[in-house]
């Protein structure tokens, strides 16, 4: 049972990461992208107006942030320094950070950003203003693929995703409203991790708790990013649901079209097109498969059964930190890389053993969508599934009581 990254995880980075520095010939690495500073060392925030920057020299990491984090970051053992402002705007946080970077004997920096992004309505100077800055990606493409220790945590997310999931169709019945199903079955799988994992436990400033659960409803799935609407269930209702539980800031996603009742026949010529789909997909998964393949397969198969227009995203995403990561199974992503409009390069579009997908094909008619979602690991000799709920039709029927 995973329940937190080794402290060898982070040295292993922060070595990766001096590795470039030196190669780019910078006397820093800089990073404003709070998930950035949190793989890198482990110091978690919520990225609002108040900007921190991380600063990675050959033997020193420094951090700047607004006075509210500071004894927050004071205990994290990989930061060497804490410099800090007063809260933006009557702080500096650009001017800190440049102070910061002096005290360092920096003057050229590879950076994630030239300044921090302006989330929260956040304005200030760019860093190029106080020291020389060339952009590069490295930790955005550093987490494409996990290692066993993180894939161990996606796998822990998942059977704590699994249990809630199983909370959320025992709950489900005629009259109630999605929103307290969601709530009780969140609440119970986050009781039922606690418990088991007690001190173990590592809490998050991000994110919607330990563990949730919840649902899409009737006309709503028609919507991939529906919303759930103020109205309770009904028999003959379709579910899409979704569950996860974030385990040392990392998540699984576990997806399911469920029915409340008895299925219509139409229904279940949706359902089995929809898991047939997916099967296409996953059966596409391999080290060494171009990413945009397991996509052209699904469109493939949609275009044979008549379905194609019934599509309207593409198979899956990357995850692990956040619930969207790079690359995304997209019958595109093998083009993306190679036309220059980002830094990733042709070998960016093949899979690679330890990237982590989820695999959700959608189909979306008139009337409701049908999409499961499993996250599943590519290994060195092929895949494993991390989600394991069922997938049959039986099992995602909730009787009428």
């Amino acid at each position: 049972m995973a329940t937190r990254l080794p402290a060898s995880e982070y040295e292993r980075r922060l070595d990766l990461v001096r590795d470039r520095i030196a190669a780019a010939d910078a006397d820093a690495g800089v990073w404003f992208g709070a998930t950035s500073i949190e793989y890198l060392t482990g110091f978690d925030h919520i990225q609002t107006e108040r900007p921190v920057c991380l600063a990675v020299t050959p033997d020193q990491n420094a951090v700047a942030v607004p006075r509210l984090e500071v004894e927050r970051v004071d205990t994290n053992p990989r930061i060497d320094a804490v410099h800090h402002y007063r809260d933006y705007p009557g702080g500096r946080p650009i001017e800190t950070a440049a102070e910061m970077l002096a005290e360092l004997d920096v003057e050229a920096v590879a950076a994630d950003a030239d300044g921090a992004p302006g989330t929260m309505g956040y304005q200030g100077p760019a860093l190029s203003e106080f020291v020389s800055v060339t952009e590069q990606s490295w930790v955005a493409r550093m987490r494409w693929e996990k290692s066993d220790a993180e894939i161990d945590l996606i796998r822990e997310s998942a059977r704590w995703a699994n249990l809630a999931h199983r909370y959320l169709a025992d709950d489900t019945e005629v009259g109630a409203h999605p929103v307290t199903v969601s709530q009780r079955a969140s609440t119970d799988g986050s009781r039922a991790m606690l418990d088991a994992l007690g001190d173990e436990y590592v809490p998050r400033t991000r994110g919607t708790g330990p563990v949730h659960a919840g649902y899409i409803t009737g006309p709503q799935t028609r919507l991939p990013h529906g919303h759930t609407a103020n109205r309770r269930l009904e028999a003959g209702d379709v579910l899409v649901t979704g569950a996860s539980a974030t385990v040392d800031g990392y998540h699984s996603e576990l997806e399911r079209t469920m029915f409340l009742g008895e299925p219509t026949d139409e229904q279940v010529h949706y359902f089995e097109l929809m898991v047939a789909a997916q099967d296409v997909a996953i059966d596409a998964l391999g080290p060494g498969v171009p990413i945009a393949d397991v996509d052209e397969a699904v469109q493939a198969y949609a275009e044979e059964q008549g379905i194609d227009d019934l599509l309207q995203h593409h198979v899956g995403h990357n995850i692990g930190l956040d619930g969207h990561e790079p690359p995304y199974i997209d019958r595109g992503w093998g083009e993306h890389c190679e036309a220059g409009y980002t830094s990733y390069d042709a070998a960016d579009a093949v899979m690679e053993p330890g990237t982590v997908w989820t695999i959700e094909p959608g189909l979306y008619t008139d009337e409701y969508g049908y999409r499961h979602s499993d996250t599943i690991a590519v290994t060195e000799d092929g895949i494993e599934w991390l989600t394991y709920f069922p997938r049959d039709l039986e099992s995602n029927t909730v009787p009428v009581r």
